[in-house]
């Protein structure tokens, strides 16, 4: 698998989740429809969203508040990443493990941003019954090589502010994001316990973040 290809993939992962601009009727949409306009959405924000092609964390962070949260089930993606864990924690825990969690993904992706560059996609027809209330939309991210199988895992709500279709998990050349940090975390909530786990993430992103600051200077 070319490398190149592969960053590829993860960046078109993270805009699909990250950078969309969503009205209010989306969640009338058929979840393959979603998937559909807001990764085209998604993709025409890379190529003109000159803050999202610098990797500038504090706009993505703002877009992903303001665009997106209400269209991504983001507390089940953090409890599952979490596993156990999640359980145990209190409701500051877990609000501090979320927010930890999501400026690590942001961080994560934010500086190959960049690279998105001359990508196409196809979604793939869905297979559903009308009852299902959790459904697989997959699609094909082309770019240069071979096309690369992106699925999301989509949930049916109802409520909450925001009825109707998702996103709660996504799976980029066979791995699920969610699964990704799973064993991670457990690692550190087995040897630190939950805060011990919030402290980590929080000295990550510190990290990444000071990184960021040198490269931006150079």
């Amino acid at each position: 698998m070319n490398r190149r290809l592969f960053n590829q993939c993860v960046l078109a992962l993270a805009a699909s989740v990250s950078f969309l601009a969503v009205p209010a009727w989306a969640a009338e949409e058929a979840p393959d429809a979603l998937i559909d306009r807001l990764t085209k959405e998604a993709l025409d924000i890379i190529q003109t969203d000159k803050a999202v092609q610098a990797g500038d964390v504090d706009h993505l962070m703002q877009l992903l508040d303001t665009r997106v949260m209400p269209y991504l089930n983001f507390q089940r993606m953090t409890a599952s990443a979490v596993g156990p864990g999640w359980r145990q924690a209190t409701p500051e825990q877990r609000k501090r493990l979320e927010a930890e969690f999501k400026t690590l993904l942001v961080r994560t992706y934010a500086g190959a941003i960049s690279q998105a560059k001359n990508l196409t996609f196809s979604v793939k027809p869905l297979r559903a019954a009308p009852e299902d209330k959790e459904v697989i939309v997959r699609t094909l991210i082309k770019g240069r090589g071979d096309p690369i199988q992106l699925d999301y895992r989509l949930e049916k709500s109802a409520g909450d502010g925001a009825a109707g279709w998702k996103i709660f998990n996504l799976n980029v050349l066979g791995v699920w994001l969610v699964d990704t940090y799973r064993s991670q975390f457990a690692q550190e909530i087995n040897a630190k316990g939950v805060d011990g786990l919030i402290t980590t993430l929080a000295e990550r992103n510190k990290s990444n973040a000071a990184k960021s600051d040198t490269s931006a200077k150079k």
